[in-house]
């Protein structure tokens, strides 16, 4: 029952208020998030940074991650270590999600990578846009090489800065995972695009560039 739910609930009320704000609850707990294919336009070595691994206390699949990127009008789907490597075993509570100023979709909200912490919200996204909340177990940062990757959609330029590492991986308009270090000019990725500029993580209509 704590992890499936009942199959239906009996509410007797004369107020038609209480199942509107019922219903609401209820819908409000299934997201969907847009996605776009993205062209990868760049990609090239960015120095040594600050990079944020967001540990959470859920399970991931390959095609599932984060929505990160440079600006809140275009971020990248980032793919947790669900995947097994040569290097190192699997860890698909993760996701190495990149440098620490980035920004991060967290419900209709964005937030700074290095604002997030222990206990926080996270938002899991799938490759077919379907999203589903989490809970942040443990952030670390640490010191590593970067790469930065722009792409284009929509007409809009975008770009991200993540760790220089094989195990990092976008996912790809199709649906399969591409690691950075194999990524080139030309390439798919799956990435939310939205008009709005954003303050606080809120959107906005005023000028911003």
């Amino acid at each position: 029952t704590l992890e499936k739910g009942a199959d239906g609930i009996l509410i007797r009320t004369d107020d038609p208020s209480k199942i509107r704000g019922i219903t609401k609850a209820i819908t409000s707990k299934r997201q969907k998030i847009a996605l776009a294919p993205a062209t990868v336009t760049a990609v090239r070595e960015a120095g040594i940074g600050d990079r944020v691994c967001v540990d959470t206390c859920s399970l991931m699949k390959p095609g599932e991650g984060m929505l990160i990127g440079n600006q809140s009008g275009g971020l990248f789907l980032i793919q947790s270590e669900a995947e097994e490597s040569p290097y190192v075993a699997s860890r698909p509570f993760r996701v190495n999600a990149g440098a620490v100023h980035e920004y991060v979709l967290v419900d209709d909200k964005t937030r700074y990578l290095l604002e997030l912490g222990s206990g926080d919200p996270a938002l899991i996204v799938d490759k077919d846009g379907d999203a589903r909340k989490a809970t942040i177990g443990r952030v670390k940062i640490e010191r590593r090489p970067l790469l930065f990757v722009e792409a284009e959609a929509e007409g809009k330029k975008i770009s991200a800065i993540l760790q220089n590492a094989e195990t990092i991986k976008l996912v790809g308009a199709g649906g399969d995972s591409i690691p950075v270090t194999k990524l080139k000019p030309g390439d798919k990725v799956l990435v939310r695009v939205e008009g709005a500029g954003r303050h606080f993580g809120m959107k906005i209509d005023e000028t911003i560039i």
